[in-house]
Formats: structure tokens, sequence, C-alpha cells
């Protein structure tokens, strides 16, 4: 199982939102690609951006200049030779191409998954499953959109269906109300996610100890990977020791 340290970048800086709310920002970091580089040397084999401001909706232009997340992220792929899987804001073409130009082995398309299914279409025909993943963000079951500030009426299960249907391989699945939280990652709603499907899922939201990927490895669904945020730049768990408890699933 892939462990994936998590960058959010907002305005250029490493920050964490409890719940993706913006007035909940802890700056752990101005130097990104510095960050970046320390979660490869403690042998991260992903690497997790997402631009905060592009999910919100904030990025503002920077004229002839990038905007200073995507600045980061082209920081980001140049400061290791890790992969970079990259999400927020990709809602056009523009978007997608751009990522991939500035690094991103990898995007995921949030909310564009769920409202222009044809945009999906095309980076799916274009750059292939395995470098097109969807993001499903969840409260309460339901999908979220634009930010997590807006709830559809779609259940996760359903969206993850359709996704599978139009031929994604892999989804990211965030539960939310625990994002930011260190209560615990919700096991049985990823490997429920995992199972009715058929995709290929990476768990997001809550992880609180090496004990959490431990339960996700321990599911016989294809529960792919995990990403950490929060856990990790509290210390609560140590990168090396998730790895460890990532690998024991094939033991």
């Amino acid at each position: 199982m892939i462990i994936y340290p998590a960058i959010d970048l907002r305005q250029g800086r490493c920050v964490r939102l409890q719940q993706g709310l913006k007035d909940t920002e802890t700056v752990y970091g101005d130097d990104p690609a510095q960050v970046a580089r320390r979660w490869a040397a403690e042998g991260a084999a992903w690497l997790h951006v997402v631009n905060l401001d592009g999910a919100f909706g904030d990025q503002a232009s920077a004229g002839a200049e990038l905007p200073p997340n995507l600045a980061a992220l082209r920081a980001i792929a140049q400061a290791t030779p890790l992969p970079v899987q990259f999400g927020g804001g990709m809602r056009s073409w523009g978007a997608i191409a751009q990522a991939f130009e500035l690094g991103a082995s990898r995007v995921i398309l949030g909310t564009a998954a769920l409202e222009d299914p044809a945009l999906l279409a095309r980076a799916l025909a274009e750059f292939g499953s395995d470098r097109v993943a969807v993001g499903i963000d969840a409260k309460g079951g339901l999908v979220v959109t634009h930010g997590w500030e807006q709830t559809s009426a779609v259940p996760a299960v359903e969206l993850g269906r359709r996704m599978a249907a139009l031929g994604v391989a892999r989804v990211v699945y965030t539960d939310v109300a625990r994002d930011g939280m260190l209560t615990g990652v919700n096991v049985a709603a990823t490997a429920e996610l995992a199972r009715e499907t058929g995709l290929a899922v990476i768990a997001s939201g809550g992880v609180s100890s090496v004990d959490d990927v431990r339960r996700l490895a321990e599911t016989e669904a294809d529960v792919e990977g995990v990403i950490i945020g929060k856990a990790l730049y509290t210390g609560a768990v140590s990168l090396r020791e998730a790895i460890r408890a990532g690998k024991e699933r094939t033991c």
C-alpha cells in the first residue's frame, strides 16, 4: 500500500486545514519544495499535492507569472524525482494540461468529475487512467464539491459506479468530516467504496496513527494507498513507520 505524504498549498505555503475550512489554517512551512525533499528523504514513493486556492476558486491571476501554488507545484516536481499526484481546481482542460506541464505525474478531478463528465472523458482518452484519477469527497455519505463548500445529492458509492463506467481506474476518497481532525480514518466507507465499484481507492482524511494504516492494509478490498497530512506534520505519525505498516499488507 502506497503512503502519500500530503502537501496542501495556499498562497504558495504549506498549510493544513480542519475539515477544509479556510479559517482553520495552520502554516507548516513557506518552502513547499523543502517539505517535498523531507518526505523524499524519509522514504516516500509519491507526493500528494493539493492546490487549495484552486479548489476554493480563489486562485487569482498573477499576470505573466504563475499563481503561487502552481509555481510551488513546479518547484516540488523539480525538487525530487518522486511522482506528484496533484489536485485542486482541475475544472478545465487548460488547468489539467498546465498541471502536467508543470511536472504533475497524475491529476485528480473532483468537482469536474461530477459536473463535467465530458472533460473527464477527454482527459482519460488523452492521458490514460493511470494519470487521471477522480477525487470523491464525501460528508455523511454524500459527495461534496467546490472545495467542499457545496453538498450534492449524490452518494459516494453511486459516483464511484459512474466513474468506473467511464473508465476511471482509481479514486481518492476523502471523508471530509475527518480531514485534519486526527480522529481516525473511515476504513469502513473506504472499503465499501472499493468493494462496490471495483475501483482502486486511495484513502484520505483523519489518519491519526500507524494503526489506521494497518487497518486499511488489512482490508480485503482494493485500498491502494492512503494520504497522510496533519498526522505527519504534528509528529503523531512517522512516515517511515507508516510505510512499514503499509507493506504489511503483502506479508
